[in-house]
């Protein structure tokens, strides 16, 4: 039988930990990799000889339907290759480490070691990776009754008789957001450990049933990020993100908080290379790469560890700072409407380097292979549709995916119903009334997609079309008068 999923949000709630406690969760969380290598472990040597097997290699080859996914199945179960099958697998495990680590924790941890190999056994990975010494960050149970669990104020982690882990939750009185959460059921808990500005952190995560309470204004005493209603295009690149409504228009740049804390990581990196090479000269060839049969250990300096807890201090910036951004962005966005329309993007194809070899006709040398993986991993934008996908699924709604091989939403025109390919250089469609910025003008089509997405209503968007014109040329001037246009598509 299928589990059913219901609507759920976390609440993340620091602790009150004393330096003993701290010894405790870290004992715990390294356990807790060590269990979780070993069901990654037993999972890879199943699956291993699996794929030797001719009937599910026979069947792999099969057009997909029930009975071969049925028959699939089957297969895999007399192999051990199912989470049922870890869940036994941890069973014993669970048993020497008993005092430090529950039940219900050893099968969360076995569920996480299968979900790893399940993207292996479906080709969404190349191989998986084990859980080095100190990268185990976080650990959670299955429910709230045992193991580790919330109860008024507390954090809990072992059995009642046994003395538990007993750690108190910090709950600030101004934070209204978080006591109404409390009042509605948890599902499970969650503890994680950060590093923040060179020191380890716990907090609680509570798994809540349900859907968020929503914010109010301290000083009006109205709720926050009000919802509206209607149509809204959203044409998201790599950098930037272009929406239109019958309410506005804009074309921004996606997480601008990151751009400059991502020159002092630059700057970070390069100092970390510089101080690895100097401590490790014997560890590096003549033309500056790394020597494969050097076995010898790394030599670390306290300047090289003090540089590289900065280092991880300014990552840690990086993705809180681009998460708020995100956050900000997709409650303006639904402040205008509640029907999101985007285009469908193969995040990985752009991340991936280009495989064809060309030569630039001007120089003669051969072009970079880079493509969009440093654009991409600073400005998340599969992040933002994430973020926005689940702020929508609160209205019991979900972001529509127009389907991007007949919707062509760069190449349409629809005062004549014709497609016309673009390089990416193109950044203007010209129509008779005048210039409109390519990104602007796709998201317009995507706002008046019809119901079946796979193209853009001509006659919605001749009616709707003076008031986004409008609105366009609004945007425009108010980009004109800012410096970053390179990736804004101004000129």
């Amino acid at each position: 039988m299928a589990k059913t999923k219901s609507a759920s949000f976390v609440v993340t709630l620091k602790l009150k930990t004393q330096p003993f406690q701290e010894d405790v969760l870290a004992k715990r969380l390294d356990l807790s990799r060590k269990i979780y290598n070993a069901c990654l472990g037993e999972g890879v040597r199943r699956h291993n000889k699996l794929r030797k097997n001719n009937e599910f290699q026979a069947l792999l080859k099969q057009e997909k339907t029930k009975e071969r996914n049925q028959s699939l199945e089957e297969v895999r179960s007399e192999y051990g290759v199912t989470e049922h099958s870890l869940h036994h697998f941890v069973r014993p495990m669970h048993h020497v480490f008993q005092d430090n680590i529950d039940s219900f924790t050893a099968q969360k941890l076995a569920t996480r070691a299968y979900l790893t190999l399940e993207r292996l056994m479906y080709g969404e990975a190349k191989k998986v990776f084990f859980k080095r010494y100190g990268e185990m960050s976080s650990v959670e149970g299955k429910s709230n009754k045992t193991g580790i669990r919330y109860r008024d104020g507390f954090l809990y982690w072992g059995k009642h008789k046994k003395n538990p882990l007993s750690i108190p939750v910090e709950i600030k009185k101004k934070d209204i957001y978080a006591q109404q959460a409390l009042t509605q059921k948890i599902k499970y808990v969650r503890i994680l450990k950060k590093h923040i500005r060179g020191k380890i952190v716990y907090f609680a995560q509570l798994i809540i049933k349900g859907l968020p309470p929503r914010k109010l204004d301290k000083d009006t005493g109205c709720f926050k990020h009000k919802r509206g209603k209607g149509k809204v295009g959203i044409d998201i690149g790599t950098q930037t993100i272009a929406f239109s409504s019958c309410k506005d228009v804009k074309l921004l740049e996606l997480a601008p908080s990151v751009t400059n804390i991502e020159k002092t990581k630059r700057v970070l990196q390069r100092k970390l290379d510089r101080q690895r090479r100097a401590n490790n000269p014997d560890k590096y060839n003549d033309d500056g790469t790394i020597k494969r049969d050097n076995g010898r250990s790394w030599v670390f300096s306290k300047n090289y560890k003090k540089t590289r807890d900065q280092l991880q201090e300014i990552q840690r910036k990086i993705a809180e700072k681009r998460r708020q951004d995100h956050n900000k962005l997709a409650n303006s966005i639904l402040s205008l409407g509640d029907e999101c329309y985007v285009e469908t993007m193969n995040y990985k194809g752009l991340q991936a380097r280009g495989k064809k070899t060309t030569i630039n006709e001007n120089t003669g040398r051969m072009n970079r292979k880079k493509r969009f993986g440093k654009s991409l991993a600073n400005k998340a934008p599969s992040l933002f549709l994430t973020i926005l996908d689940n702020k929508l699924e609160y209205d019991s709604k979900k972001v529509k995916k127009v389907d991007t091989t007949s919707f062509k939403a760069s190449q349409f025109n629809h005062f004549n119903n014709t497609y016309r390919k673009k390089n990416l250089s193109e950044r203007w469609n010209e129509f008779d009334c005048g210039r409109v910025q390519r990104d602007l003008y796709s998201s317009f089509l995507l706002m008046n997609a019809d119901e079946d997405l796979k193209q853009a209503n001509v006659e919605s968007c001749h009616n709707s079309w003076d008031v986004f014109f409008q609105l366009h040329n609004i945007e425009i001037e108010r980009l004109k008068n800012q410096d970053n246009l390179a990736s804004m598509g101004i000129g």
